[in-house]
Order: C-alpha cells, then structure tokens, then sequence
C-alpha cells in the first residue's frame, strides 16, 4: 500500500513494502512524470546468467513503475531498474506513536 503526501513543496510517496516504510520523491528523473501515482505496487521479470537466462519474476511488492513511460524503480532502494545509472533519493522514514515522519 502507498500514499502520495504533501510536505512544504515536495510531494513524496510513502510506501509500506512488506512492512517497512519507505518514501521516494513523486518527480521521475526520466521526464518528471509523477513516479508515485501508481495504482499499485508489484514486481518484475529478470533473466540472470546464474538461472541460465531463464525469465524469472523478482522484487514482489517491491516496484513501481512510472505512469508516463514505464521506468521502473526499486522502492526500497530508489534504484532505476530501466537505467541502472539513475536512482532517486530516498528519504528516511520513522513511525512514533502511529505517527509518520519523513527526514529531508
């Protein structure tokens, strides 16, 4: 589950991936589309020397894909899957008492 917040200027995604919080800026580096404004969170297909280049699925609940071109992202650790060479930040993310803060 997912929830894209308001925080001063920044718009930020907050994501819950098999519970552990983590937040990523709702701006894709590809063309600024709104990375965050996905429908769901889901996995992807990958092909690795060590499974002989078999297509496997992996990162389950883990992506995001942008809604504009489809770049894809590691939510936990911002990583373009797309382009390796890109990734975005990732904010720090605490829960006190229910309550959910973002470190900038």
């Amino acid at each position: 589950s997912h929830r894209v917040v308001t925080v001063g200027r920044r718009r930020i995604g907050v994501f819950n991936v098999k519970g552990s919080l983590h937040a990523l800026p709702n701006l894709c580096p590809h063309q600024t589309g709104p990375l965050c404004e996905v429908k769901k969170v889901t996995g992807t297909t990958q092909a690795r020397a060590e499974n002989d280049w078999a297509i496997e699925w992996a990162f389950d609940q883990e992506i995001i894909a942008c809604p504009w071109h489809g770049i894809e992202y590691h939510v936990p650790t911002g990583r373009c899957l797309t382009f390796p060479e890109i990734s975005i930040r990732s904010y720090e993310v605490a829960v006190d008492d229910g309550v959910v803060s973002l470190e900038f």
